[in-house]
């Protein structure tokens, strides 16, 4: 059988914007996450409840990137190009984040939250 890749992110884009990626990335379709309603008797089901969508991760901090271009990020399109062949769209997205540098490591830890995730199909 031959190898695949099915770990890591290849890039990260703000409306098709590239950025220096570090670490691990996390992210959040916002699908309904449900939970048990449970009473005295017993378990009754289970309810839904709404996730945010988000993409969460790192970039590296460089001359070209404008801090408040990233901070004031509002209504746009986060997308992740992931290393197994996947890409994943955060819509009418926002910056979530507190824009905290690292300038030992150069890092600014990112989260974008959005009203609607997805993947992307080919």
């Amino acid at each position: 059988m031959p190898s695949e890749h099915v770990a890591g992110v290849l890039s990260f884009q703000l409306n098709g914007s590239a950025f220096r990626m570090k670490g691990t990335w996390t992210y959040n379709l916002g699908r309904v996450k449900r939970e048990a309603v449970v009473g005295s008797d017993g378990v009754h089901g289970y309810k839904e409840v709404p996730q945010v969508p988000f993409f969460e991760g790192a970039v590296t901090d460089g001359r070209s990137l404008v801090m408040d271009d990233l901070l004031g990020f509002t209504e746009g399109t986060c997308t992740l190009h992931l290393r197994n062949g996947k890409v994943i769209e955060l819509r009418e997205a926002w910056f979530a984040g507190e824009g905290t540098v690292d300038t030992e490591e150069s890092e600014i830890a990112v989260r974008f939250e959005g009203l609607g995730g997805e993947e992307v199909r080919p």
